[in-house]
């Protein structure tokens, strides 16, 4: 796949726990150069309120007060907005990632169900062909969620589950996000500098 930063990436926010993971990755992906369409669903703003501790009275204004200043350019999309960008095929970008993906987003895509932005745009994902990345973030797991993943996994979506590695001897939290994050570049073949090799 040849990324350029012409086109930009979907990401989105669920209910899951670990928003922190979806932070990181959009400020990546914006010092990086790229575009960002940015989905967060309500649960999603919840959790983003609960574990981050940030005022999400205004939501545009605290998306801008983080992410404000970073390279590329950051472009936030309501949950209920059926008829943004993203949910066309003829919009064009480099794919998604839904990190962290709750297993009811995660069964929403796996049965084709499309009726809020971040569902339809992983089912435009799905249908022209584009990579998808979920992250999923549930234990433990029950056969519905093995059955879900699997079922997507078969139609070439990549699961990355949020299990970070300890072999690059992460000091702090911030490190074991940042090597998921990194492990999310990586499927896209993006450079990055997020966590020590094996064999570095």
């Amino acid at each position: 796949m040849n990324i350029t930063n012409s086109k930009g990436f979907v990401v989105g926010i669920t209910g899951a726990s670990g928003a922190v993971y979806g932070v990181r990755l959009t400020e990546n992906l914006l010092s990086l150069g790229f575009p960002v369409h940015l989905v967060i669903s309500n649960a999603g703003w919840r959790v983003i309120k609960e574990e981050l501790g940030w005022d999400v009275t205004d939501r545009e204004g605290v998306l801008n007060q983080r992410f404000g200043g970073l390279q590329g350019t950051l472009e936030y999309h309501p949950i209920a907005d059926i008829g943004a960008s993203i949910a066309s095929g003829s919009f064009r970008t480099h794919g998604m990632i839904i990190m962290p993906c709750s297993m009811g987003t995660l069964s929403a895509v796996a049965n084709g169900s499309s009726d809020n932005l971040m569902t339809r745009a992983a089912d435009v994902m799905l249908k022209e062909g584009r990579p998808l990345v979920l992250v999923p973030r549930e234990t433990p797991l029950h056969a519905i969620h093995l059955e879900n993943m699997l079922k997507l996994s078969r139609l070439g979506v990549r699961m990355i589950p949020a299990m970070p590695a300890f072999y690059f001897g992460p000091q702090s939290l911030e490190d074991m996000v940042d090597f998921m994050v990194g492990k999310v570049l990586d499927s896209f073949g993006i450079d990055h500098a997020l966590f020590r090799r094996w064999g570095e």
